[in-house]
């Protein structure tokens, strides 16, 4: 029988067995100075430090976003400013111009609006329309606006409307409700709402006589008559449009703590305050610069309603996304989504606008 000597000796050769975890003295990660208590197992130094390890992590995760964060806050003001010079072009250009650069934008969205209905996470609700049908209301859509530019909004949208549901009626199979109300939706989102804009900058030529930089305008660009309301109205709002989206997106950054709605969790009531604070301010800005409306009072309520026109197109578009299971409706801007990402919040403000200033600002002599 082996003595005591030997038990070490056998116990080590035939069976390793783990030493017992011994104390060690460590330095604390987050409190220079502190040390805290750790254990050293079989050559392999494990250290066990409560708490310190997760907010170690946690704060390592941060700190590499950051980076993320500002390159995507540089890429958002870069296309900003690109898309602003670009738009504002095609704004003083009007006409023609305006219109063809507007249909072919409704085309491309109306393009991406159709294949967020036809996404897995979409149809496993309801039943598409036809890909056939997607690409007719596509076109559609697209031919809205120029409708609009010879005055015949109204007729083309019933007769549209009327095309689409005979053209799903007939299919083969049995047509569903769900195919028509997206496809009658779609006609109205992408082809109906963004025709206002069309008639706010086309089709309000009357002259905004005191505006200032008009009468400063070169004759051979129109002179004081190419100022027209329609233009500064337009001017004016896609301006507060950006300022609301670009206050919303910082304050929510900095101030952002209350959710705002569950269709879409980022947003909150602190960004939506900075939004509808920077698009007031905008608009009253701008509104005495451009001399039109000349009341306060009507530049102010001018902003409130951008802001919400704004907002309210960017939730619509957010849901339509939710619930097709995507994060951007297209990949057509590379780092940016589709097109729709861009441009939801100017769907709704077009309509708002044109009604606000053609019927709001008669009635209190504006």
């Amino acid at each position: 029988m082996p003595g005591p000597s030997c038990r070490p000796l056998l116990v080590s050769a035939c069976s390793p067995v783990e030493p017992k975890p011994k104390p060690w003295l460590l330095v604390g990660l987050g409190n220079p100075g502190k040390k805290y208590e750790g254990t050293r197992h079989s050559g392999a130094e494990i250290y066990s430090l409560p708490g310190k390890v997760d907010r170690f992590n946690e704060h390592h995760d941060l700190a590499s976003e950051l980076p993320h964060q500002g390159s995507q806050f540089k890429n958002r003001v870069t296309f900003g400013l690109g898309m602003g010079a670009l738009m504002g072009g095609i704004v003083l250009s009007g006409g023609w111009v305006f219109t063809l650069t507007f249909s072919a934008a409704v085309f491309v969205g109306a393009r991406e609006y159709f294949e967020l209905v036809r996404s897995q996470g979409m149809t496993a609700g309801i039943t598409p329309p036809p890909r056939y049908v997607s690409r007719i209301c596509s076109v559609v859509c697209a031919l809205m606006p120029i409708m609009t530019m010879f005055g015949r909004m109204g007729p083309s949208v019933t007769s549209f409307a009327f095309v689409v549901a005979i053209a799903l009626i007939l299919q083969r199979g049995n047509p569903r409700f769900a195919q028509l109300s997206s496809a009658i939706f779609g006609l109205f989102y992408c082809g109906y709402l963004p025709c206002f804009w069309v008639k706010l900058r086309c089709g309000l030529a009357v002259p905004a006589l005191y505006t200032k930089i008009g009468a400063a305008w070169p004759i051979l660009l129109g002179g004081q008559a190419h100022w027209t309301v329609g233009l500064v109205a337009t001017l004016i709002s896609i301006s507060g449009v950006i300022a609301a989206d670009t206050c919303a997106y910082l304050g929510g950054k900095m101030f952002g703590r209350t959710p705002l709605t569950n269709i879409s969790p980022k947003k909150t009531l602190e960004g939506a305050f900075a939004g509808l604070s920077g698009c007031v301010a905008t608009t009253i800005i701008l509104s005495r610069i451009l001399c039109w409306p000349t009341s306060l009072l009507s530049a102010a309520a001018f902003g409130v309603l951008n802001f919400i026109g704004s907002l309210f197109g960017d939730l619509i578009e957010s849901m339509i996304k939710r619930d097709a299971g995507v994060k951007d409706s297209g990949s057509l801007i590379p780092g940016h989504g589709g097109l729709l990402d861009r441009v939801d919040s100017y769907i709704f403000t077009g309509a708002l606008v044109y009604s606000f200033v053609k019927t709001g600002l008669p009635l209190f002599g504006v």
